[in-house]
């Protein structure tokens, strides 16, 4: 049997058991299980997928487990390897990494001397690091997400300040490429808030 098939015969089993749950958060649950069976099998690629499916565990356990906590508000967490479960992102309003990420480059622009440039960094840092632990979105869509609002921008204004010699005293930011920027960021962020999960 194809490892396509074998997943999806698992996460069917897993619907089917689950069906008891709301749709929205039987999805999320499907969507979880998927995206860590195909971490897992990212992070071990030789390790067959009947291996991952079964450290998983039964179906029917994962969709109790998920009926137990529906009224908790709590998903499913997938279980680690050895045993012990492992924490699941904290869940943080999507708009709240997407704000720190947005306004990182305006902050910077309005205090451009210090400590503006450092919060601005920090923005930036831990907007990217709540959007990549977020549950709002998909891996592929956090990967686009970071490169859009934090590498991205990142790397086009240090090397616009190297090449044009803005980091001396008497020079000050460029506004047009600082715009631009900010547009792209702005641009990326909304993308992000209507594409996420809820």
């Amino acid at each position: 049997m194809k490892t396509a098939d074998l997943v999806q015969d698992y996460l069917r089993a897993v619907e089917r058991e689950a069906s008891a749950l709301p749709a929205e958060r039987r999805q999320e649950l499907l969507a979880d299980l998927a995206e860590h069976i195909e971490v897992t099998r990212a992070e071990r690629p030789g390790t067959a997928v009947g291996v991952v499916l079964a450290e998983l565990g039964d179906p029917r356990t994962i969709a109790a487990t998920a009926l137990a906590e529906a009224g908790h508000g709590n998903a499913w967490v997938p279980a680690r390897g050895d045993g012990a479960p492992s924490a699941r992102p904290g869940r943080v309003h999507p708009l709240v990494p997407l704000l720190m990420l947005t306004l990182a480059g305006p902050f910077g622009l309005v205090f451009p001397d210090q400590p503006g440039p450092l919060f601005s960094f920090l923005f930036r840092v831990v907007g990217a690091v709540l959007l990549c632990t977020s549950v709002h979105w998909r891996a592929v869509q956090k990967t686009t997400g970071v490169l859009l609002t934090a590498v991205l921008p990142t790397v086009v204004i240090t090397t616009w300040n190297l090449s044009s010699g803005v980091l001396e005293e008497d020079s000050a930011p460029a506004l047009v490429p600082n715009l631009v920027i900010s547009a792209l960021i702005a641009a990326a962020c909304t993308w992000l808030w209507r594409i996420r999960r809820a």
